[in-house]
């Protein structure tokens, strides 16, 4: 499944640069991230400093 972006997302942007497929953009208060480009990597969980970034 893909990652998804909780509400715990600070909108740092740190996840976006960290993504291979460049699968993350700016949403509305928060990041988000397009299920259909996501190739379940975690380097977005990696890189976030709250844990946002989740598997579904």
């Amino acid at each position: 499944m893909a990652y998804v972006i909780n509400d715990e997302c600070l909108g740092c942007g740190a996840c976006v640069g960290a993504c291979p497929v460049e699968a993350i953009s700016e949403g509305d208060g928060k990041y988000i991230i397009d299920a259909d480009t996501c190739i379940e990597c975690g380097a977005c969980a990696d890189a976030c400093p709250v844990n946002a970034p989740q598997a579904e």
